[in-house]
């Protein structure tokens, strides 16, 4: 058995940094990586799809070229070569952390599967089916999640796709049917529908984005339909059935033929494999398979954390980086930091995207929180208005007893950006009348924030 300071279980967003950070402390650190240094973000999530919505707004961008004086004939899609750049950057991202890890002498990575067989014991089974046991004082699991699959009869026998499958299909789908109404579902529909695909989206729920006001919900729906996308709500897939024509999708009465399937029907914690039911390690999980943890995100065995997705909550790239400051400056640097106060942020990388930090309005009003609500369309923004991206709208919550911005969810070109703008007015407890009254450099996006206020 071989003894650690630190033994940390996946390579994702929150273990590689806590990894470097821990070996230029001095500390004997183990990585153990099942397939690919990175975590989802680079390998599945936001590097790849990011790359390739971009491929989708050039798409875009050329097929409204005559809106801007240019005419641009005989254009095409090459799939093969969307993919092959989407997996040049994903190659170069993994290679740069693998270098990382390499790099500090005490950091030892190892690839294979990691059981825990004791309290503070990993079992580590590698492909050729030889096993090593390492132990350490302190283990940080950060495995992340897997696309959910549900329970529908015929769907496992359907060749359906999900978000980490989709981006190798090297033909743009003539008619992509999507299970699910997620962000991860609308990103992609919008993705491919601006490669030339049909493009369905089946959402179960009543509602359409139930997390977000109902107003924002309703702006972004307008502009992916206006898209082309076809978006179906409070709708159940009964049945699915692989056929010569392509996969039918039965919901209710109705059927729906497309040549792919993607299911985007939420994540599953990567659990299962670490052995955590034999009870072997302690670490109790949560009704839907996720780790426990408390608001230093340690778990109910103590020196065992879970870092990143995998312990439930949002599921942010973001937020698993911050994970591992926080659990860093405990341990290292003897601080006191939690998640607790951590502000809810988040994008939505449709195009407009949105940006959403703090309360919704319909947060803020259940808790009974005397609230003013700034509102203005994406269309009064100058410089949306010079450059033919009009479309969004734009939203902030204050508190009108003092001033203080409590939540914004901004749904237009730049919308993260401009959330930004506003999640460090929070951090700094800028009131909204300093920016409704600040000068910003004309014509920029920032300006309209002059004028949402202005609302008020």
């Amino acid at each position: 058995m071989t003894k650690y300071d630190a033994i940390i279980i996946g390579s994702g967003q929150a273990g590689n940094p806590l990894a470097k950070k821990l070996a230029n402390a001095g500390w004997k650190v183990a990585v153990i990586e099942r397939k690919w240094v990175g975590g989802t973000c680079i390998n599945t999530g936001c590097t790849p799809t990011k790359s390739m919505i971009a491929s989708g707004r050039i798409a875009y961008l050329v097929n409204r070229s005559k809106d801007f004086g240019i005419d641009v004939a005989g254009w095409s899609v090459d799939m093969q070569e969307i993919v092959r750049r989407k997996n040049a950057i994903v190659l170069a991202s993994r290679e740069s952390v693998m270098k990382g890890l390499l790099k500090p002498a005490n950091i030892k990575t190892e690839f294979g599967n990691a059981v825990f067989t004791g309290e503070r014991e990993v079992t580590v089974t590698e492909e050729d089916g030889s096993q090593s046991t390492l132990t350490a004082p302190h283990i940080f699991i950060n495995t992340g999640t897997s696309p959910t699959i549900p329970s529908i009869p015929g769907l496992g026998s359907s060749g359906f796709l999900t978000s980490d499958t989709i981006m190798d299909v090297m033909e743009a789908p003539r008619h992509l049917v999507i299970i699910g109404g997620s962000y991860i579902a609308l990103e992609f529909g919008q993705l491919y529908r601006r490669l030339g695909s049909e493009v369905t989206v089946i959402e179960s729920s009543a509602h359409f984005l139930p997390k977000e006001d109902e107003d924002i919900a309703t702006a972004l729906k307008k502009i992916l339909e206006d898209d082309g996308i076809k978006i179906l709500v409070n709708t159940k897939v009964t049945e699915v059935v692989r056929r010569q024509e392509g996969v039918t999708v039965s919901c209710g009465t109705e059927t729906i033929t497309g040549s792919h399937l993607l299911v985007a029907a939420g994540r599953t914690a990567n659990t299962a494999a670490l052995g955590l039911m034999s009870g072997a390690s302690g670490i109790q999980l949560d009704d839907h398979g996720f780790i426990r943890t408390n608001d230093k995100l340690e778990t109910n065995v103590p020196g065992i954390y879970a870092l990143g997705d995998v312990k439930g909550g949002p599921q942010f790239t973001h937020l698993s980086y911050n994970d591992h400051l926080i659990v860093y400056k405990n341990l290292i640097e003897k601080g006191n930091e939690s998640i607790a106060s951590r502000q809810p942020i988040y994008c939505l990388f449709t195009d407009p995207e949105l940006g959403r930090v703090g309360l919704t309005e319909r947060q803020a009003r259940e808790k009974g929180l005397n609230i003013k609500v700034a509102t203005m369309p994406a269309s009064w923004i100058a410089r949306a208005y010079e450059t033919s991206e009009t479309r969004g709208l734009l939203k902030a919550i204050v508190d009108a007893d003092n001033k203080k911005i409590i939540g914004a969810a901004i749904l237009c070109t730049g919308g993260g950006e401009l959330m930004s703008i506003l999640q460090m007015a929070m951090m700094g407890d800028i009131t909204y009348d300093r920016i409704r009254d600040a000068v910003f450099a004309h014509p920029t996006f920032a300006e309209s924030l002059n004028n949402l206020f202005a609302s008020l």
